[in-house]
């Protein structure tokens, strides 16, 4: 079998082609009941891709072989899974999904005990096992697991928004909600009106094939135009699983994650609530949102890319707002995983209460121009060679102070990502065009 890799969001590829084979997401399950379940009870929901249902059953077999019984929630968020795992006190939870991706693509996320994501040691642990399937000890028949249905997994995470929103707060507002054909299409639609909101929910009507298909946060224009057709107030968009977000204003103009951050961070430094004066983030988010926090007196800190890296810092320096660009938003003193819905619900409240357009209240700074370039290469590490260096450090010093490069190479496909940001759009394309030129295309 092919070396399995998990990334920073778990596994993930096209489904049914290792590792989204039946086969590998058996033993991805025999790995993980071996190291996390203990012979005790998993929690496992899908985002309603056609693929969810056969690499759910195969997962939930591979836990049973190590005496792990499985309660299946059906389609749900994933916050609504990892929050399951918390308040049920279960060993273990696994989101099938594949987030933004497209919906032949599918993956597996894995939440340890307490509904967080499964530390770096644990996941080194599953991933030795995953390959070497040799090791995993297989129970008697008499202790196999069970796999059961249980209706009322989200049960929890109802709870908690039902909370939020019990005194009607975005009463007033109409908003459109981007369901993305994903996992928050029932939920999210339903609770937004309970929140008192005039609700046109949209990409709400899953088929198993149209997740994310020219909708959701990555698609933000079908939102915004449904905004403007409509005449609401804003909208927000959710990706494939919901536990990502992004608004639009009532101009259609998009209100992305860094701007989400702003927001939050300026209504809860004003009630005394932003821990530490901080905020973390990853070295995408814009440079407008470092100057716009700097000027409030909150220090930005970077971390990798990935949600996990933020998350770790945001433990390591008790922090309690932070996210990506993307709409990847942490609040760990309400809910201990990424939700979509409560990170766009928060500075939706605080909308309604302003009395003030989305556009001048939710465009907190002007964010500086960037680009984002993927540059497909034949393999190997073209970023090693001396001449490519030396023309990303020329660029990085024709920048200066007004903008910055990042250049990675990607996890998961062979891809060198290439994001510029810079004062003005020409500046930015140029460093694009002059660090693609030195790496080359195949």
């Amino acid at each position: 079998m092919t070396k399995i890799k998990f990334g920073t969001d778990g596994v993930r590829g096209t489904a049914n082609i290792l590792p989204m084979d039946p086969q590998t997401v058996f033993y991805i399950g025999l790995a993980a009941g071996q190291v996390l379940g203990k012979g005790g009870e998993a929690v496992i929901a899908t985002d309603g891709r056609k693929s969810g249902s056969m690499l759910q059953a195969a997962l939930s077999a591979g836990l049973a072989s190590t005496g792990v019984t499985s309660r299946t929630g059906g389609i749900m968020p994933t916050a609504a899974l990892a929050l399951a795992v918390q308040e049920a006190k279960v060993d273990l939870g696994v989101m099938i999904t594949a987030s933004h991706n497209p919906a032949t693509d599918n993956g597996v996320k894995l939440f340890a005990a307490g509904g967080s994501k499964i530390s770096d040691a644990q996941q080194s642990q599953i991933e030795n096992l995953i390959n070497n399937p040799q090791e995993i000890n297989r129970i008697q028949p008499q202790d196999i697991g069970q796999v059961v249905t249980d209706d009322n997994v989200a049960g929890a995470y109802i709870r908690l928004v039902e909370g939020l929103i019990k005194d009607k707060p975005l009463a007033g507002l109409k908003l459109v909600v981007d369901c993305a054909n994903g996992a928050a299409s029932k939920l999210a639609p339903e609770l937004l009106v309970r929140a008192g909101a005039d609700v046109i929910a949209i990409s709400n009507s899953p088929n198993g094939d149209n997740i994310n298909q020219n909708c959701g946060s990555t698609y933000p224009q079908a939102l915004a135009e449904q905004v403007i057709a409509s005449e609401a107030d804003a909208g927000i968009a959710f990706d494939g699983d919901a536990d990502r977000v992004v608004l639009v204003d009532e101009t259609g103009e998009l209100i992305d994650g860094d701007q989400i951050l702003a927001r939050l961070a300026t209504d809860w430094q004003q009630q005394g609530t932003l821990q530490g004066d901080q905020v973390i983030a990853t070295v995408m988010s814009n440079m407008g949102l470092q100057e716009y926090l700097q000027n409030l007196g909150v220090l930005l800190v970077r971390t990798a890319v990935g949600d996990r890296h933020v998350a770790a810092k945001m433990k390591e320096l008790n922090a309690n707002l932070g996210g990506e660009q993307s709409g990847h938003i942490l609040l760990p003193t309400i809910i201990s995983s990424g939700d979509g819905l409560i990170s766009g619900l928060l500075p939706l409240i605080s909308l309604a209460k302003s009395n003030l357009p989305a556009s001048q209240y939710l465009q907190c700074f002007t964010a500086n121009p960037q680009i984002l370039h993927n540059l497909r290469h034949n393999g190997g590490d073209p970023l090693s060679t001396q001449e490519v260096k030396a023309v990303i450090s020329d660029v990085e010093k024709t920048l200066g102070t007004s903008g910055r490069v990042l250049v990675r190479a990607s996890g998961t496909e062979p891809l060198i990502r290439i994001m510029a940001e810079a004062k003005t759009i020409v500046a930015a394309q140029a460093a694009i065009d002059k660090i693609a030129e030195a790496i080359g295309e195949p």
